[in-house]
């Protein structure tokens, strides 16, 4: 909120009339006129900002003021800078002389109006402004390359300090918004410059004292060489990795191109017609066969510089084109950089400093060798001597997903063994860090972006999802969209089953994580909110039901026969926030589930899932909200299945009549006990399996109308409420079909139907308390036995053949179901 004053300000800077405004425009060019610019020019620009901020709508400031303010760009005070940049932003776009201008006459180009020029010439218009200014736009930003590119050409030592330290940046935001606005010319020249940059920046240290984070201590009098992070004289090639008292403006430029490097490998080739990877090879070839006939240097670009150890075809790669010749030299300094990696630093920052140049480093070896493949052979030896190196220290995790992308896209060109890459990425570093967010973004978005090479080249990755489940149930509303996209290429025939149990043990797993954490952070002989379940956690009884969950594979056995006793000890863990939250992404990962399923599963599979659906619903932890929601799943999945394959109802008849038979499932698990009655009474037909027979049938009814009996002639159990009038109407309407299938059992379900509605007419039932719901059951009643008068045209109504659920048949008055509906009315009238 503002306060009273601010609030004051921002109502006369929205109510300011027009004349006013203009005035104050006039006054403000008068100001900026003057030579000095003082308190009263800072007041009144920041006025001016206050006006252009407060309203919805961007103003076109007069001609005269915006050039003044385009001149303030170059003021050698930064708060002008700052504060002409922030007006123009709030701004109209900015006219081509206007931009020209700024491109031409600001030097050096600083930071802030390389912002504005990015802003105004490559994005922030409006949408309906952007097909407009469209082809302005590129112009604008070619223009600007030109420009940029053009200040580089010339030595470093001969441009003003510190001139070009915003250039890359600026190219780097122009390749991520549009990277066709660089020509081939621009890449080229681009190419050539970091090459430079990269490869032979001074080794000796700046004069004065270094403004950034890589190095600290006092001004040296006399230049000394760039250190090693472990103390030691750097040698010949200069790297982030080096430091000292300052840097001087080469080895900031090759600090900035190390940092835009990657991007500018991965989209050079989309802004200009690279060659293949074949004819690469083969110039890279040509030039090592011809290096030995070449003696004398390019000192142009040595300058002064001497070969390193890692750059011993640097004189062949001087014949290289601009692009190749880059990969070449990124290629020399990211071995340098996993070279002096290895180097013990002093300082804890540069430790962190090192870990993420190594995860640059990987990731650049692993694009220049996408882009080459003759690199390949050169590569791997340093990539897996390095994961060697780092063994399986957890605190190079983030080191280790730039090496398993490397290991997947070059592994098997190089008929390497990836199983201690995949066993780290999958088992060991899930196990132990699954609450490392960090982690769990990075390998999460690991899989989905090589998702379909994964599943094809990695076999423990379907057999992983246990452990992978695991930053699920720490983390869920941040992991889920993952999990959304991943979950379907984990669904396999052979992980169909056990995954159906983990995602219902999801809440479970959540629950074991945080005791598992808390038991080894406290002692055993300290208390603490948790004793009870991390009392069962170290006792050796349960100690299997908590590691089955901490699994790291699929396919180590089941707890199923002990889950009640696993819920029981979590009991006082179901209102734990991070349970809770687990619980509520479940159902949603179950939907996600069942549509898969169906597309890799035969009918023995999906048969067995049935029998999983319908025990697995009285095992769950409790958490009422939790079970009504995964009732409510198992509800509509049941559902489909059966339409997909009613053969299905009669291979579980016996599973599924048992359940049916049960009296005590109407009360606690009235949704799946409802769609199991009605695909009972739905399926269990000829029409649908010919393996129906008549006493199959007949089983059925009489088990359906046991239920119905018991429920309608006696009060609930105590603790439980009145069945719903859908449970009572559906098994009524079952045995409805079941009857009108086999005539011999019309007598019975018409006699039932006439005692209820009798028994409603005699006054309120204890089965049903609410009269208009009894009343609902009643009028139902009445129907079915209505129906029932005419077998023919019940079985025609209550079991249509399939043809029949065509839209004809509800569409045309002359043969649709009302049809017969009208007939079934006028016979039963004139009986």
């Amino acid at each position: 909120m503002f306060s009273q004053g601010s609030e004051s300000l921002i109502k006369q800077a929205r109510e300011i009339q027009e004349q006013e405004l203009q005035k104050f425009y006039s006054r403000l060019v008068k100001l900026l006129q003057a030579k000095d610019l003082g308190h009263e020019a800072v007041d009144s620009l920041q006025r001016l900002y206050l006006l252009l901020s407060v309203n919805k709508h961007s103003r076109r400031l007069p001609s005269e003021l915006q050039k003044r303010l385009v001149l303030l760009l170059s003021s050698p005070a930064e708060h002008f800078q700052v504060l002409s940049v922030s007006v123009l932003r709030e701004t109209l776009s900015l006219s081509d002389q206007d931009l020209s201008h700024i491109q031409e006459n600001i030097r050096p180009l600083n930071s802030h109006a390389a912002g504005l020029l990015l802003s105004q010439v490559g994005g922030g218009q409006l949408v309906s402004e952007w097909l407009k200014v469209r082809a302005r736009s590129r112009d604008n930003l070619s223009s600007l390359c030109a420009h940029i590119l053009h200040s580089l050409e010339g030595r470093l030592s001969e441009a003003p300090a510190h001139s070009r330290t915003h250039t890359l940046p600026i190219i780097n935001s122009i390749l991520s918004h549009s990277p066709q606005s660089l020509t081939e010319d621009h890449v080229t020249l681009l190419s050539k410059k970091l090459v430079e940059w990269l490869r032979y920046a001074s080794t000796m240290q700046g004069g004065g004292a270094s403004s950034g984070g890589f190095f600290t201590g006092q001004r040296s009098r006399q230049p000394v060489p760039t250190a090693e992070l472990d103390g030691t004289v750097c040698g010949d090639f200069f790297t982030v990795l080096c430091v000292g008292q300052g840097f001087t403006e080469d080895q900031w430029m090759n600090v900035f191109s190390f940092s835009m490097l990657r991007h500018w490998l991965l989209t050079y080739h989309c802004v200009s017609n690279g060659n293949s990877t074949a004819d690469t090879a083969n110039r890279l070839q040509l030039s090592l066969s011809v290096s030995h006939s070449h003696s004398n240097d390019d000192r142009s670009e040595v300058d002064g510089s001497v070969v390193s150890m890692v750059s011993a075809t640097s004189s062949s790669s001087r014949l290289l084109p601009p692009k190749e010749r880059l990969r070449e030299k990124a290629f020399q300094y990211c071995q340098r950089l996993i070279e002096q990696s290895d180097r013990k630093p002093h300082k804890r920052t540069d430790a962190e400093l090192q870990k993420a140049c190594l995860v640059e480093a990987v990731s650049i070896l692993d694009c220049v060798c996408v882009e080459d493949a003759s690199l390949v052979y050169r590569t791997f030896p340093c990539v897996k001597a390095l994961f060697g190196r780092l063994g399986s220290d957890l605190s190079y995790v983030r080191v280790f997903l730039p090496i398993a992308q490397f290991y997947l896209n070059h592994g098997e060109m190089a008929a390497v063994d990836c199983e201690s890459v995949w066993k780290l990425v999958f088992s060991q570093c899930p196990a132990e860090l699954f609450n490392d967010y960090f982690l769990a973004h990075e390998l999460l978005r690991f899989l989905r972006v090589n998702l379909e090479t994964i599943q094809q080249r990695v076999p423990q990755y379907t057999r992983s999802f246990p452990n992978l489940l695991k930053f699920l149930a720490w983390d869920s509303p941040a992991v889920v969209d993952d999990f959304v996209d991943l979950l379907p290429s984990l669904v396999t025939a052979g992980t169909a089953v056990e995954l159906l149990h983990s995602l219902l043990d999801l809440p479970c797993l959540s629950a074991t994580l945080l005791i598992q954490l808390s038991s080894v952070s406290l002692p055993v002989s300290e208390p603490s909110g948790r004793g009870l379940q991390q009392d069962a956690f170290r006792n050796p009884g349960f100690r299997g039901l908590f590691l089955f969950l901490l699994r790291e594979e699929a396919g180590s056995g089941d707890t199923i026969d002990r889950l009640s006793t696993l819920h029981q000890l979590l009991a006082e863990a179901a209102d734990w926030p991070r349970v809770l939250q687990c619980a509520q992404v479940v159902p949603v990962l179950l939907h996600i589930y069942f549509n898969t399923v169906v597309k890799v599963a035969d009918e023995k599979l999906l048969a067995h899932l049935i029998l999983v659906m319908l025990e697995r619903s009285s095992l769950l932890i409790n958490i009422p909200t939790y079970t009504a929601e995964i009732h409510r799943v198992f509800s509509c999945h049941l559902l489909n299945l059966c339409q997909l394959h009613p053969s299905l109802v009669v291979d579980q008849s016996q599973e599924l009549l048992e359940f049916a038979g049960s009296t005590t499932n109407v009360y606690s698990r009235e949704e799946i006990y409802t769609h199991v009655v009605w695909v009972l009474g739905e399926y269990l037909s000829v029409s649908c399996d010919s393996r129906c027979s008549v006493r199959l049938i007949t089983s059925c009814f009489e088990t359906l109308e046991a239920v119905l009996f018991e429920v309608t002639s006696s009060s609930p159990p105590p603790g439980t409420t009145c069945p719903a009038p859908k449970v009572v109407t559906t098994i009524m309407s079952a045995l409805a079909k079941l009857a009108s299938r086999s005539h011999d059992l019309i007598p019975r379900v018409s006699l039932f139907l006439s005692k209820l509605k009798t028994a409603a007419r005699a006054g309120s039932v204890a089965w049903c308390p609410d009269e208009e719901d009894l009343v609902a059951v009643v009028t139902r009643g009445e129907e079915l036995w209505s129906l029932l008068k005419a077998p023919g045209v019940a079985q025609s109504v209550l079991t249509p053949q399939p043809h029949v659920a065509m839209p004809q048949w509800y569409r045309d008055t002359n043969v649709s179901m009302p049809l017969q509906l009208r007939a079934l009315t006028h016979l039963t009238h004139t009986q």
